[in-house]
């Protein structure tokens, strides 16, 4: 078969690569010799690829017609229109790439330095890893296509651009450091560089060898396992083609390698073995047979070394993970052929070559290959892990043991052959998958790390059962209602800082009713928020849903949002008033877009995926009244509501992600007493005034609200002497271990005289007292607790000044008690109305009205 422009990079026609190749014969020692050979081999190959010699460059097959399509290569009549039996396509590469310079230089000095018994232990070590990732490259290789690339293509799309890129990068300077040890083999028989320096020591060296030693140059002769994987696209039946080629080969070159080790130890003296890797020119037949096997092996594993590392790194370059690094490497030919990877590997392996020691690169590649083959083990391990239902390979003749023995025999290998090596080959994965990540890769190929991720969480979900709850372990789930985004930002920030490690699902509400509509407008808005989610640095969930109103869609989402013991139960919404909202993607850092409206890569930016704001005056998707009905729906399905008013005055230092050490001081204020309900007594040990309390701890948690002071306002009754119910606070608190400060507060017009009414929650809107006295009420609340934030600064948001004054810290978020809505659906406009006056100018302002116990003196 015809391999797909190989004349090219050779030929007359091509300036470049006769340029390189002239400039390298130049040269002097032995790296010149080497350049000399590799470049007549590049010209030897090219004239010899024609449709009755494949072999010499097989891994130039495989899926060009896919890599390559867009350059004409593999359409009709090309490189992929040829199908290859399990004899050409799998068998005769594999054992071509297998039986290296080590059959003819290395056989001696393996047995000669660790004798017959070590020798053959060395060899069944060697297969043994060798077969167990073969079983691996089975598995995946009969899962599915297998396309340019190889053991790269494999390892990517199973674990990712970031491990796979930094392997395949790896196991493209695997092939070559191979080619390059290939070659100095063959300097060695044109130079007849044979001598030793003394017994058991290396000739090259002088070092002493060590079993170690010695398997790093055999195992770097039984690589080339996944020749026939990457053919894939050439085999009549792939998926018994490659187990079945590729099974029968690693058995051919055992018995060959074995039979050879057998005939060398009783045939031959150790002194011999040792002193003369050529030996095998001494005791043949016909020596000269000898040195044609050498030449003919030689360039066959160096030339497929190049090509196949070619082959690679156009593949790393064509998926772009490198940048303009590796651009050159995608230029191809009009027939296909990648010539500037081709140049690129050339280059690299005359600078390789100037090493100049065999043995000393032996180690380095054995390395290097192991690495990429506990790599494909691990790959076939994540899939069979994951029990994805889409993973089924035809080859079955694996389980996660074999693949588990294969990672750690590799592991095991690396570091007895090398340990410098094994750690530095090692640290350089680390840092290019480091490299990779902040680069971002592509997320269409398919992460396992996805699907074990899901396996785990599915189960550890089935184990969170709900029966077991305990308040010890209580800690906030928050859904989150949000209109548009754009105005919303600092809420968003704040809640997820109030979640304290539990869920957080940002839920969001589409008008509308799927009978009436072609599809669902829900499913394309996700890509969305998911991109709001990322940018806004917020560990939060998506959940979107399509009702005919706010309020029933909110229902939904209360309902089912979450699985199992991992469900919402607090509420969070945007304050209800006239205040026109702000546009916080024109001002926060993070939302800063480029000005044609894109993002890094080409994708639309945030700005044109979401509404404006709402204008002043324009109508609204919710009502007041189904605005306090939602909250009155979420208190029914005993949910906690939290009310969040005037966020976008949040300190911009308090909602950031760092520790806020640097930041002025600032009060966080809370008030657990309900101020529409003028009642004396000891009100703020009620659930809810505990859930207040519970929040406010919480938020000083977090590392930027750190340093921020906690003030706790405790309302005197009307006949309560002063220090008496604050000294039964401090109590409770120091039970609780809530470090605050405790101060006392006169309520004058709430107070009233005469015996405190028995009420319920909300009566003052049912009872008996005017629509005035209640707004009264709320303006003398109102008045309180400006009086107070007044204190501590002579002004700020809650002050007559509205400016920050000297007299102390400001209050950065205050926190007050949401009373219940009114039972009559017709008072809802009513309350909100209170609930305006209560908070105005009262700057970032959280109500919350808990429901659950949220707090435990005990262990």
């Amino acid at each position: 078969m015809r391999l797909a422009g190989e004349k090219r990079i050779s030929a007359p026609s091509n300036p470049p690569g006769e340029k390189v190749g002239r400039n390298r014969w130049g040269e002097e020692d032995p790296p010149c010799v080497a350049g000399l050979c590799l470049c007549f081999g590049l010209i030897t190959h090219s004239g010899m690829a024609s449709e009755n010699s494949p072999l010499l460059a097989y891994r130039l097959l495989g899926d060009e017609g896919v890599a390559f399509s867009a350059n004409g290569a593999g359409g009709p009549g090309g490189a992929s229109a040829r199908k290859l039996s399990t004899f050409l396509g799998v068998v005769v590469p594999t054992v071509l790439s297998m039986f290296s310079i080590v059959v003819f230089l290395r056989i001696g000095f393996v047995v000669g330095h660790a004798g017959l018994l070590q020798a053959l232990a060395m060899l069944l070590v060697a297969y043994f890893i060798l077969a167990l990732t073969v079983l691996s490259v089975c598995a995946i290789a009969t899962n599915g296509a297998v396309r340019g690339g190889g053991a790269y293509f494999m390892i990517s799309r199973t674990l990712g651009p970031e491990v796979g890129g930094s392997i395949g990068l790896m196991f493209y300077l695997a092939n070559v450091c191979g080619c390059a040890v290939s070659l100095l083999g063959l300097v060695e028989a044109v130079l007849d560089v044979f001598g030793a320096a003394g017994y058991a020591k290396d000739y090259t060296t002088g070092a002493m060898m060590t079993f170690a030693s010695v398997f790093a140059v055999l195992f770097n002769g039984c690589t080339g396992i996944m020749a026939g994987a990457n053919m894939s696209g050439e085999l009549k039946d792939p998926s018994r083609a490659i187990p079945l080629g590729t099974i029968v080969a690693v058995a051919y070159t055992f018995f060959i390698y074995t039979l050879l080790f057998f005939l060398s130890g009783f045939t031959c003296d150790r002194t011999l073995l040792q002193e003369d890797y050529g030996f095998f020119r001494a005791i043949s037949l016909w020596p000269p047979l000898v040195l044609v096997g050498i030449y003919a092996t030689s360039l066959s594993a160096s030339m497929s070394s190049l090509i196949g590392a070619s082959r690679i790194l156009h593949a790393l370059a064509q998926d772009d993970l490198f940048g303009v690094i590796l651009a050159p490497a995608k230029v191809v030919s009009r027939t296909g052929n990648p010539w500037g990877a081709v140049l690129y590997s050339w280059g690299l392996v005359q600078l390789v070559l100037l090493a100049g020691k065999l043995n000393t690169l032996a180690a380095v590649v054995t390395v290097f290959y192991l690495v990429a083959y506990a790599a494909v083990d691990l790959s076939c391990l994540s899939l069979e892990w994951a029990s994805a239902p889409n993973f089924r390979p035809t080859f079955s003749l694996f389980s996660w043991h074999t693949c588990l023995l294969g990672v750690a025999s590799c592991l095991l290998m690396m570091f007895l052959i090398s340990p410098g090596a094994a750690g530095g080959s090692l640290l350089l994965m680390g840092l290019l998958s480091a490299l990779l990540t902040a680069r971002g890769g592509p997320s269409s190929w398919g992460y396992v790390s996805q699907a074990l991720l899901f396996h785990q969480v599915r189960k550890y979900l089935l184990r969170l059962d709900v029966r077991k709850d305990h308040v010890k372990f209580w800690r906030p789930q928050l859904l989150l209602l949000v209109g548009n985004p754009r105005g919303a930002l600092p809420l968003l920030r704040l809640a997820n800082q109030l979640k304290k490690g539990g869920l957080y699902v940002l839920g969001h509400v589409t008008l509308g009713d799927l009978d009436c509509l072609p599809s669902d407008p829900v499913q394309p808005q996700y890509g969305a928020w998911l991109s709001l989610v990322d940018r806004a640095q917020v560990k939060a969930f998506v959940d979107l849903t399509l009702s005919p109103s706010v309020r029933q869609g909110a229902q939904h989402l209360l309902r089912i949002s979450g699985l199992g013991g991992m469900k919402p139960n607090t509420l969070v919404l945007g304050f209800y008033d006239d205040a026109a909202p702000q546009d916080h993607f024109l001002t926060d850092p993070a939302f800063s877009e480029a000005a044609d409206g894109t993002l890094e890569g080409g994708s639309p930016a945030l700005s044109t995926l979401f509404p404006p704001p709402r204008a002043p005056g324009s109508p609204r998707a919710l009502s007041p009244q189904d605005y306090v009905a939602t909250v009155a729906d979420a208190l029914k399905m005993n949910k906690n509501v939290v009310l969040a008013r005037a966020c976008g005055a949040l300190p911009p230092e308090r909602l950031s992600r760092g520790s806020g050490g640097t930041s002025p001081p600032h009060h966080v204020d809370v008030w657990p007493l309900n101020l529409l309900r003028p009642r004396g007594g000891p009100g703020y040990v009620d659930v809810c005034g505990l859930f207040l309390l519970q929040m406010a701890t919480i938020l000083g948690m977090v590392p930027a609200w750190h340093s921020a002071r906690l003030r706790i306002f405790l309302c005197l009754g009307p006949r309560e002497a002063p220090g008496a119910a604050e000294g039964r606070l401090r109590a409770l608190l120091s039970q609780l271990r809530i470090r605050a400060e405790v101060q006392e507060v006169v309520w004058g017009e709430g107070a009233g005289s005469g015996e405190p009414e028995e009420e319920e929650e909300g009566d003052f809107v049912n009872g008996r007292r005017g629509d005035a006295e209640a707004e009264a009420l709320a303006c003398s609340a109102n008045a309180l607790v400006r009086a107070q934030q007044g204190r501590s600064r002579g002004g700020g948001p809650g002050g007559p000044e509205g400016g920050d004054g000297e007299g102390g810290p400001a209050t950065a978020l205050t926190f007050l008690y949401l009373p219940r809505p009114p039972a009559d659906p017709a008072r809802y406009p009513r309350y909100l109305a209170l609930l305006e006056t209560l908070t105005r100018d009262l700057g970032p302002t959280l109500l919350i009205h808990g429901v659950t116990p949220v707090t435990c003196t005990d262990l």
